[in-house]
């Protein structure tokens, strides 16, 4: 991930509406736009609105449609500092505290709490290993040389599970 690594670097990297905007944009079309309806090429964007319009059918998507941003009227620097802050505390954010530092009402720091802890969950549950699984175990790092296994002193146990393909290949892998 090439996200941000601290609160400073996240301001400097989401400075305006527009940078999110940017960043949502080839988030969700990394080839550039491509109708939902038609599939075609071109779009002219509106300048209020996160809308697009495709060129050739007319069709209108929005920028967030299909997130959990889709029907916002919260600006985009404050959903992406909510997704920041929530991803980057070990303990959970109250929504009273969301509330209190993006300076939005607490049924609204309620609400985008919810849909983000919703959508980190599903994305969880997408890497889990399901079905057959292998695990090992490994010692890895220490001052001590000669002696293997369990009686090293100074190296750090690494417990490795994967996950078993159908083609008999391993596939997902967790440390």
């Amino acid at each position: 991930m090439n996200g941000p690594k601290t609160l400073i670097e996240f301001m400097e990297m989401y400075k305006t509406e527009e940078d999110c905007r940017q960043t949502l944009y080839n988030h969700k079309w990394p080839e550039g736009f491509v109708c939902p309806r038609c599939g075609y090429g071109r779009a002219y964007a509106h300048k209020r609105r996160l809308l697009f319009e495709c060129a050739g059918c007319g069709h209108q998507t929005s920028l967030t449609a299909g997130t959990v941003l889709h029907k916002t009227r919260v600006k985009l620097k404050k959903w992406f500092l909510a997704i920041y802050l929530m991803g980057q505390t070990k303990k959970t954010v109250s929504a009273a505290e969301l509330s209190r530092q993006l300076g939005i009402a607490p049924q609204t720091a309620w609400t985008m709490r919810r849909k983000i802890t919703e959508a980190m969950a599903k994305r969880e549950g997408e890497l889990m290993i399901t079905g057959a699984a292998e695990m090992d175990e490994a010692f890895v790092e220490g001052k001590s040389t000669g002696i293997r296994g369990r009686g090293s002193l100074g190296k750090t146990p690494v417990a490795v599970m994967a996950g078993i393909s159908r083609g008999g290949g391993l596939s997902r892998a967790h440390m």
